[in-house]
């Protein structure tokens, strides 16, 4: 649901609104993350219980666990709405995404890694982010 010029409030399940916003440079407000941005928590996100599942399964305490998330995108078509109508989608959205991954716990650091390697593999963000996806987006005029 549109909320002012991008800003937009978007439901997932019963819980409170996700605002999404764009930045100043894109002509959005700046008041909340961009999509972009909401697209790399949710892959922070997803590596993280799947980080902390691992290691509950390994029986491994963990005393510290922060991701740093960031990514190169591309979108240099500006929505269409630009004049840039020949550019292919390969030349949007995320061109490279690189997650640093600080794990502290009872662990050497060759089992450290291994979580961290055996949650990359499983995440279904990460998976998804990784593999074309088909996506149907059609209009309607009902949900």
């Amino acid at each position: 649901m549109s909320d002012g010029q991008f800003r937009t409030l978007n439901r997932a399940g019963d819980h409170a609104a996700i605002v999404v916003d764009e930045p100043l440079h894109l002509l959005g407000q700046n008041t909340a993350p961009a999509p972009g941005e909401i697209v790399l928590s949710g892959l922070g996100g997803c590596l993280a219980v799947g980080i902390t599942a691992v290691a509950t399964w390994k029986q491994v305490r963990l005393t510290r666990l922060e991701l740093f998330l960031e990514g190169d995108i591309g979108n240099p078509a500006a929505w269409g709405a630009g004049g840039a109508l020949d550019v292919s989608p390969e030349q949007m959205g995320f061109q490279s995404i690189r997650v640093k991954v600080l794990i502290e716990g009872e662990a050497s650091e060759e089992e450290l890694q291994a979580i961290v390697e055996q949650a990359s593999h499983y995440s279904p963000v990460a998976n998804t982010l990784r593999n074309p996806v088909p996506i149907e987006i059609a209009r309607t005029k009902e949900p």
